[in-house]
């Protein structure tokens, strides 16, 4: 992650893999011309670069969900399922790209037969979070009953504790957009806030939280929208920003995958509180890697990032 400044000749990009040079070598291939024996080619770069994660479950899901999204137009899925059926990887990057495609359609093409490929992946791969994180992406997507959903939950959080992408799945189903409440999300993050280390990997939920509910109160107009961004002055907000702001730009203190995205979070929040200044020493760290949420909420991702960066480091 950069952390001495950025080349003001350097342009904004969207890059899905962040700082994760390896993976951004796999997504390259992944969109080079067909040629004769390609696909096995990509096939085993993708099957090294999730292998050589080891252990680290965090890393793991970052660059399976990112080859996931890569791969959903493809059949380097299937192919790779066909080629070694009993492979945990191979089932679990079908099941995200089953979750990606339905995720674009609003339903699942077969929601039973992902379901089974989470269940295998995890027989075969007992330690690993990961397919149950898929099945609780793929329950939320099917807007599941709880007595479905908290068990799978609990299945992530026996094997990583505070895995983030399962932490937002879980702000996400637990929303009133979906299957909850404001007052279950409330709920969640109050549970959760005390117990979680300061430089968890889902340490970006409550903050996360705070854009959704503050993307809400613009959208729905009037007087409140006009003072939307005083949400960010009162507690508890205020704290949970000021908290981000004062941990996560220390130099090395987010060393999560998705480390770049949580900082893209945190320069979008201190602009939306008006705290243009403080944004400036988020955007130093970002440098040029642009993730398209939370800056699409107010229009190009790209264009809205370059307009405020420009700004706060003038």
């Amino acid at each position: 992650m950069p952390i001495f400044g950025i080349r003001r000749s350097a342009r904004p990009r969207l890059a899905p893999e962040l700082d994760d040079s390896r993976l951004g070598r796999v997504c390259k291939q992944l969109q080079a011309p067909p040629t004769p024996g390609l696909v096995d080619i990509q096939i085993e770069q993708v099957a090294q670069v999730i292998r050589d994660a080891e252990t680290d479950w965090d890393r793991r899901a970052h660059r399976s969900a990112v080859l996931a999204d890569r791969a959903a137009d493809s059949h380097l899925a299937q192919a790779w399922l066909r080629r070694q059926p009993d492979n945990a990887d191979a089932l679990i990057l079908q099941a995200r790209v089953d979750l990606v495609l339905g995720s674009r359609e609003g339903a699942l093409a077969d929601a039973q037969s992902t379901i089974d490929t989470c269940h295998r992946a995890a027989d075969l791969q007992p330690d690993d979070p990961t397919p149950w994180v898929v099945l609780l992406g793929v329950l939320r997507l099917m807007h599941r009953p709880s007595r479905e959903v908290f068990p799978v939950w609990h299945e992530v959080l026996a094997r990583d504790t505070w895995h983030r992408e399962a932490y937002l799945q879980m702000l996400g189903y637990l929303s009133p957009d979906e299957c909850g409440s404001h007052a279950q999300v409330l709920d969640f993050i109050d549970v959760v806030r005390s117990r979680m280390p300061s430089d968890a990997p889902a340490v970006s939920m409550e903050l996360t939280a705070g854009v959704e509910r503050h993307r809400k109160t613009v959208r729905g107009g009037g007087v409140n929208a006009i003072l939307a961004s005083r949400q960010w002055a009162n507690p508890p907000a205020s704290t949970a920003l000021d908290q981000a702001f004062n941990n996560w730009t220390k130099p090395g203190f987010l060393h999560h995958a998705a480390a770049l995205a949580d900082l893209n979070l945190l320069a979008y929040t201190l602009v939306q509180a008006n705290r243009i200044l403080d944004a400036a020493e988020a955007f130093r760290m970002i440098g040029t890697t642009v993730t398209p949420w939370p800056w699409r909420l107010n229009g190009d991702p790209l264009e809205q990032f370059a307009h405020w960066q420009e700004r706060a480091l003038r």
